[in-house]
């Protein structure tokens, strides 16, 4: 077990790189959805897909790094750290995107839906359209690195908590035979 434990970061970083790059194809079909609805339709059933990489990855460890038992602990370690990996690597990618490619596109595009959708709104909602369009105009202010540590702490942050489950399903304790 101490052999696996001093393994943890490489093949944390081994399966985040693969999780990272899954994420990073994942998040190309995001803006290319905003006008073609399937792949946004499909970028959401990937992202549905994350957690079932995680235990594949979470669980391919436990079987051939550490002989088939892991404890809580060491399988939730295991998932924040791979997908610590997987969102550092999103985050070059995330960065690259909004300082090169973007160019306001994506806010541009979330305006103008808003816009057509408040045209006819029912009586008394003007209040919540303002407060929409006021946070619009914060994010508008948003540089391309805010944008890019928002995603990075919140990548960070649920999949933190989506490890929980992970390692739950995927520790496998050592049976006693008497």
């Amino acid at each position: 077990m101490a052999e696996s434990r001093s393994h943890i970061q490489k093949y944390a970083m081994h399966f985040g790189t693969y999780m990272g790059i899954y994420w990073i194809l994942k998040f190309s079909l995001f803006p290319l959805g905003l006008t073609i609805p399937f792949l946004l339709f499909l970028f959401l059933g990937l992202t549905l897909g994350v957690p079932f990489m995680g235990y594949y990855y979470t669980r391919i460890y436990r079987n051939k790094i550490c002989g088939g038992e892991i404890s809580f602990g060491h399988a939730w370690m295991f998932s924040v750290f791979m997908y610590m990996f997987a969102a550092l690597l999103t985050a070059v990618a995330h960065y690259i995107y909004f300082r090169f490619i973007d160019h306001g596109y994506i806010i541009n595009t979330y305006t103008n839906i808003l816009n057509a959708a408040t045209q006819n709104t029912l009586p008394g909602m003007d209040s919540y359209i303002t407060q929409i369009k006021e946070a619009m105009n914060v994010i508008k202010a948003f540089s391309p690195t805010d944008i890019t540590l928002q995603l990075l702490s919140q990548n960070v942050f649920y999949c933190s908590i989506l490890a929980i489950p992970t390692a739950l399903i995927v520790m496998k304790r050592k049976k006693n035979i008497e």
